[in-house]
């Protein structure tokens, strides 16, 4: 089949299953069968073979995923995450495959922010699930989805003086006494950062490098947070803590599933990052 005589309909087909990953997911997108999305795919190898065989290759394993048998799977895994992210991924994460792939493994491995991108170049982990450092170009190597956007909130023990108020007045949010976290230690927090950008300061006396600490610190002390919130994902954490909006918000940040593109054609891969999306992708 030549390019002239080429039916233009099969690259409707191809941008559907480029943004969406996944026979299913484009079918339904279209408004079509599965098995005429499959069929479609057929016919776009046979006319486009030579010129997108790199984006041809990643479609082929959108068909190798919907065969992937996860029941039989004895697979292991790893994802780069916070502790933050761990705590609302794993546990959902794990009550999926305890009935799709009760044989296969995931392992969570620590994420400080900045060199995972070298960590799934070097195959030391699977996935990524994190905010990116936009101050650092992202490599062509790696591919990503977004999943959430969390806000911003203010944390402090039940009975802090400021918890008394209906809002915190903003010079009295920045002279109380914060903690923060920081996954790599002595950086700035990304709450500072937007701080400095407004020409603020706050008092800021403390850094932990897991976020279960600084719930520790706050429910155990007079010391205030400013922590992401993720309101339909948080599992019961708020015991003895009071929540309150921040005086001032900062820019949204976007959670994502990062991989290397070297597991672009993987059906294992493929199969996990699709089931992932499922739990995890919000509505744009």
């Amino acid at each position: 089949m030549t390019y002239r005589t080429a039916d233009l309909n099969l690259l409707k087909v191809f941008e559907a299953l480029m943004t969406e990953g996944n026979v299913t997911r484009a079918a339904r997108k279209l408004s079509l069968t599965q098995p005429t999305v499959s069929n479609a795919l057929r016919r776009l190898r046979e006319t486009f073979d030579d010129p997108l065989s790199q984006s041809l290759q990643a479609i082929r394993g959108t068909l190798d995923v919907e065969s992937f048998d996860a029941l039989r799977s004895t697979a292991s895994l790893s994802i780069a995450m916070s502790d933050y992210v761990s705590s609302i991924v794993v546990p959902r994460l794990a009550s999926k495959l305890s009935k799709a792939a009760p044989s296969m493994q995931i392992y969570a491995i620590p994420n400080t922010l900045v060199d995972f991108g070298k960590v799934l170049a070097d195959n030391k982990a699977d996935f990524a699930i994190s905010v990116y450092n936009e101050e650092v170009q992202r490599p062509a190597f790696l591919k990503s989805r977004a999943l959430w956007s969390p806000d911003f909130v203010c944390l402090m023990r039940t009975g802090h003086p400021l918890g008394r108020l209906e809002k915190i007045p903003l010079k009295k949010f920045l002279a109380a006494r914060h903690v923060d976290v920081s996954l790599v230690g002595k950086t700035m927090p990304t709450y500072d950062l937007f701080l400095h950008s407004r020409g603020l300061q706050r008092n800021l006396v403390a850094t932990v490098n897991h976020y279960g600490a600084a719930y520790e610190v706050v429910r155990r002390s007079d010391l205030i947070a400013v922590l992401p919130w993720s309101e339909r994902l948080e599992p019961p954490r708020l015991t003895s803590l009071r929540k309150m909006p921040v005086p001032l918000e900062a820019p949204p940040r976007i959670i994502e599933l990062f991989w290397h593109q070297r597991h672009e054609t993987s059906a294992l891969h493929l199969w996990i990052k699709n089931t992932l999306l499922d739990l995890f992708e919000q509505p744009s």
